[in-house]
């Protein structure tokens, strides 16, 4: 098989090889537990500098204790900060999940908007966190740029930039809207478990063929 040269042939090519190996939508590759687009929301909030893993954990008794926006709104900040402590910045992270679900019943009636213009308006929303949302919860086009694809793309030569809002443009001019949230997470599944920021496991990697940072794609 020929080895794609150009960013935009890696880009492609890293997109149908990662489909096959972490096959399903964007909903279904997520690994953030939720049961509707306030959870996610919320959860993927407490993912920032923390695990998902260790976010499945803390959101059971978060939403059990506060259910949708308006309940949220209405919450105690300690009680706040005790449920959700083991994710770290658990002030910071507490503050915002007040302020957002107020924003929610102020700007939105209560209801997650799916529109990233909106949605970058909530305290503690970013175009990360609001990609997630409209691209796992809504089925919409949405291209999150995290640590790992921004690893991932510089590894495999898929673009220069290393800012995150411009990677997401350059990405978005190559992977189709309907892939772009799918893309995202199989970048963000391959980074954790084989392209790792300090080991890369290239020897078991199914794109070492055409990438430039791995042994195979420099010779």
């Amino acid at each position: 098989m020929a080895r794609p040269r150009s960013p935009n042939g890696r880009a492609r090519e890293t997109d149908t090889r990662l489909e096959g190996l972490f096959p399903g939508t964007a909903r279904e590759l997520c690994e953030l537990n939720h049961r509707n687009a306030f959870e996610l929301l919320g959860a993927t909030i407490l993912s920032a500098q923390c695990t998902d893993v260790r976010v499945n954990l803390v959101t059971p008794a978060l939403f059990a204790s506060y259910g949708d926006a308006d309940e949220m709104s209405h919450a105690d900040l300690g009680k706040v900060e005790s449920l959700i402590h083991s994710t770290g910045f658990y002030r910071a992270k507490a503050k915002n999940l007040i302020a957002m679900a107020s924003a929610l019943v102020d700007n939105f009636a209560g209801e997650v908007p799916s529109r990233l213009e909106d949605l970058v308006t909530l305290p503690g929303v970013g175009r990360k966190t609001g990609n997630v949302v409209r691209s796992v919860a809504f089925d919409l086009p949405g291209l999150p740029v995290d640590t790992h694809v921004i690893r991932l793309s510089a590894r495999l030569g898929l673009s220069d930039e290393s800012d995150p809002v411009r990677l997401e443009s350059a990405l978005n001019q190559v992977i189709a809207p309907n892939r772009r949230g799918a893309f995202s997470l199989r970048m963000i599944l391959h980074g954790r478990r084989t392209c790792k920021a300090r080991t890369p496991d290239c020897r078991n990697c199914p794109l070492v063929d055409y990438c430039p940072s791995g042994s195979a794609g420099r010779s």
